[in-house]
């Protein structure tokens, strides 16, 4: 398959993210459906940790297994278990770094006079420090449940880069027909995937522009196509385990904050519903690969 094909093939798996981004442009939904739309983005990243770790997870097993057969030694799996723990680390606490430093940026102090007064602004012309005191400066943008937003597609567009890794690699090698069965398959998860990035927006009745959320889709879903060029180059197991581990770790941090979000909302019963929704729709969408032989 030419180098063209395969770009489009990663593209279209791709590009589906952005048909659940606009469930965020929701005016005031009902609280009901807010705590359900939250919980059921709860269930989709649910399952996309248990995708993401089961296929990380597939280079140590086999190289687990050669210890086993004696066909191998040791230091594949030291190697591997150090991508992988190390990659979820990162993914994990590196995102929790991130969201204290962007909730420090949101909470600047105000300017004050050296009475330790809030600075007045006199008549006249105004020099620009005075229009920053008057006007403290918002991080736009920058709300609670768009930084959550964006996280999410950040946790999302490093899963998708994996994909995009076994897109390009069956591309690569000729398997047309796998290649092509992945594509449906990543292309309905992706699907899934846009909904769950806007669902804190909907749940906390924030409403974002068009703009927002696409620069959302293009984090979350382009690196599906870089996944699929440079996959399509060469494959590399220990890529995709820092990769895929990277993606467990930030989509795991996501999942434990959504469901803070859940639980300040109440209704108990739409959480554990929503959640069983949301799982289903990813095993689901899993499923149609697999049938596919794939």
């Amino acid at each position: 398959m030419s180098e063209t094909r395969t770009l489009i093939l990663g593209l279209v798996a791709g590009v589906t993210i952005l048909l659940g981004l606009p469930l965020g442009r929701l005016r005031r939904p009902m609280p009901a459906v807010s705590q359900f739309l939250n919980a059921t983005a709860v269930g989709i990243l649910i399952f996309l940790v248990w995708d993401v770790l089961a296929h990380a997870w597939e280079p140590l097993d086999a190289a687990l297994g050669k210890v086993h057969d004696h066909t191998g030694g040791l230091a594949p799996v030291f190697g591997y278990g150090a991508l992988f723990l190390g990659g979820l680390s990162i993914g994990l606490l590196g995102l929790l770094g991130y969201e204290r430093a962007l909730a420090r940026r949101s909470h600047r102090p105000q300017p004050v006079d050296a009475a330790g007064r809030p600075r007045r602004v006199g008549p006249g012309a105004m020099a620009a420090d005075e229009l920053t005191a008057r006007t403290p400066p918002v991080e736009s943008g920058h709300s609670p449940a768009r930084r959550l937003a964006m996280t999410i597609a950040v946790g999302i567009g490093l899963h998708n880069f994996g994909e995009g890794l076994a897109i390009g690699g069956s591309a690569g090698r000729g398997e047309i027909a796998l290649a092509t069965l992945l594509v449906i398959g990543f292309a309905l998860h992706n699907a899934t995937e846009g909904f769950g990035i806007v669902a804190p927006l909907a749940a906390e009745t924030d409403r974002p522009g068009w703009g927002f959320l696409l620069l959302c889709g293009l984090i979350g879903g382009g690196p599906t196509v870089a996944g699929t060029a440079i996959g399509r180059q060469f494959t590399s197991d220990p890529l995709s385990v820092i990769f895929l581990s990277l993606a467990a770790g930030s989509i795991l941090y996501v999942v434990v904050q959504l469901i803070g979000v859940a639980s300040r909302l109440g209704r108990k019963d739409l959480l554990y519903v929503g959640i069983l929704a949301g799982l289903t729709a990813g095993f689901l969408t899993d499923a149609v690969v697999t049938a596919g032989g794939a």
